[in-house]
């Protein structure tokens, strides 16, 4: 349905790759390399995500090989000198699980991603459950839709709710995204408005707005031919 805004479940990964909690370090590893994913969900009785080990996590155990760090360094990097001496995925994983239901929209998942710095989300049911997975590039697919389609909505969600009497018919153009309403308005402060609705809609790379405001009226200082 237009105007609805897409969520998880149109653009996840139902095939997820994952871990028990008993993995070894080595079999995470060949995981991640024969998926080429870069994070992999850890699973306990039933399917439930219980954390997620990420390439980050299997790092410090290289970084710690080349000798027996200060005791300064050890206390400073207790974090990573636990994650170097750890053998399995119950060990390394980062826990609780950072996650997301099936019905989220993609703006909210994009806040969670962007502020907690993750490239991929489990995808979970009511219990807990892995259903799939979201990556970033999977939040960018909207950026996909068709100008078509963009153009329809924003003609039919904005403009007519807008704009409903312009002074003269309102064009609507949509190139590589990038909308753009041209025409005669007789409220030239609803362009904000309309520029934030439209910046909203799913796809929408930017707005440029050409639309003028009513002609003056005849007789009006506007018109009137100033003095040499």
């Amino acid at each position: 349905m237009h105007g609805a805004p897409h969520i998880v479940s149109d653009v996840m990964t139902q095939t997820v790759v994952a871990v028990g909690r008993d993995a070894t370090f080595k079999e995470i590893v060949e995981t991640l390399a024969r998926w080429k994913v870069s994070a992999l969900p850890v699973l306990a009785g039933e399917g439930r995500v219980i954390g997620v080990v990420s390439e980050a996590d299997l790092l410090p155990k290289e970084g710690f090989r080349d000798g027996d760090p200060t005791r300064y360094e050890q206390l400073s990097r207790l974090p990573e000198l636990t994650k170097a001496g750890a053998v399995t995925a119950g060990e390394l994983m980062s826990t609780p699980a950072v996650t997301v239901h099936a019905n989220a929209t993609l703006a909210e998942t994009a806040r969670v991603m962007t502020h907690r710095h993750i490239k991929r989300l489990p995808v979970v049911d009511d219990e807990g459950r892995l259903t799939g997975i979201v990556s970033r590039i999977d939040l960018l697919k909207v950026f996909l839709r068709p100008d078509e389609e963009i153009e329809e909505e924003v003609r039919r969600e904005v403009v007519r709710a807008v704009f409903p009497d312009p002074e003269r018919p309102i064009r609507v153009t949509v190139r590589e995204g990038v909308v753009t309403l041209s025409g005669q308005i007789g409220d030239i402060s609803l362009v904000p408005v309309a520029a934030r609705l439209i910046r909203a809609v799913e796809g929408v790379v930017d707005f440029v707005n050409e639309m003028t405001g009513p002609a003056p009226a005849e007789g009006s200082p506007q018109d009137t031919e100033q003095p040499a």
